[in-house]
């Protein structure tokens, strides 16, 4: 590709950009005390929400739907073609439906009107034209229309289907804010991701356990440095009988060497540093991993819930996060 062909494509995608922020920020101002009666609408469901949405509209519909469904609002998307052979069945009275049409009159769509009117289902439309059959015939219309496409003949649904995606992550956003949504809620929906892995993950899961280098705080230099070489972790635990008494790691020696003369003469008391940063066992490990970097430390004591010494939890243990089921 030549240099100008490149130039001109960075223009074109720019350009194309621009026009999709401008709708979203056109979109944001005309906003109203619609979108709370939509998100009450889906708060005082009994059921489920079943988006409906034909061609692009439907691509878009599914996210929407994934969406949802994953920040705890039961939702499904239905296909309005197939709804007429046997999908219908999976409308439940209870459900509130969410139809999306850019201009409001989708054959497809419309069609499925008189049996959500029939079942008398709460209605929400996302469409771009408030005039439109479809925002008529539904109890909440939110407004996603947009002066033109992006599309250089204003004909390819872009600037469209930004304004429907975001608008339903609008309706999703609100939702969880409305029902506390957390982030244990949603590692549930996520077990299988790194990311529901690392919330559903307690430090208990992945620290070092049994057995933990430990020595006496009278220890030698000799026996300190074996009990780090034999353990394996970098670092012992001075441990006055079952009381935590402090902490050796490799920086703590090669700091004593620099600072002493007869380093091979010192204690682990004389070593250690006292007072180590701890943390409970069943904290999760988001958390202490958070904790670990905000103290810029690369391990943590674990004490279990009486006191006791019980593991150590070192940065890297973010490798060691149980494998997805």
């Amino acid at each position: 590709m030549n240099e100008g062909a490149a130039c001109g494509a960075l223009a074109i995608a720019q350009e194309t950009l621009d026009i999709e922020i401008e709708a979203l920020k056109r979109m944001r101002d005309r906003l109203d005390s619609r979108i709370n009666e939509a998100v009450e609408l889906i708060l005082a469901m009994q059921g489920r929400v079943v988006v409906v949405g034909m061609g692009k509209s439907g691509i878009i519909g599914q996210k929407i739907a994934a969406t949802l469904a994953s920040t705890g609002t039961p939702a499904f998307f239905v296909h309005p073609g197939e709804a007429f052979h046997g999908d219908l069945g999976m409308i439940k009275p209870i459900d509130v439906a969410l139809l999306i049409s850019n201009s409001g009159e989708t054959e497809e769509v419309l069609r499925v009107l008189p049996f959500l009117q029939y079942q008398q289902n709460k209605m929400i439309a996302l469409t771009g034209k408030m005039d439109s059959t479809l925002a008529q015939y539904s109890h909440v219309a939110l407004d996603v229309g947009v002066e033109r496409e992006a599309c250089k003949n204003n004909l390819a649904p872009t600037s469209s289907t930004t304004n429907t995606l975001a608008m339903g992550d609008a309706l999703a956003v609100a939702l969880t804010v409305k029902r506390d949504f957390q982030p244990e809620d949603f590692a549930r929906f996520h077990p299988g991701g790194s990311l529901g892995r690392r919330l559903l993950t307690r430090v208990c899961d992945v620290m070092h356990k049994d057995p933990l280098p430990v020595c006496a705080p009278d220890a030698s230099f000799r026996d300190v440095v074996n009990s780090i070489t034999y353990g394996r972790l970098g670092l012992t635990l001075v441990m006055g009988g079952e009381m935590l008494k402090g902490i050796i790691t490799d920086g703590d020696l090669r700091r004593a060497f620099e600072a002493q003369d007869e380093v091979k003469n010192l204690t682990a008391a004389q070593l250690m540093s006292p007072n180590p940063l701890t943390i409970a066992a069943n904290t999760r490990f988001a958390d202490a991993e958070a904790f670990m970097r905000e103290k810029k430390v690369g391990a943590l004591v674990v004490q279990d819930a009486q006191g006791s010494t019980v593991g150590v939890l070192q940065i890297y243990s973010m490798t060691q996060l149980p494998p997805a089921v």
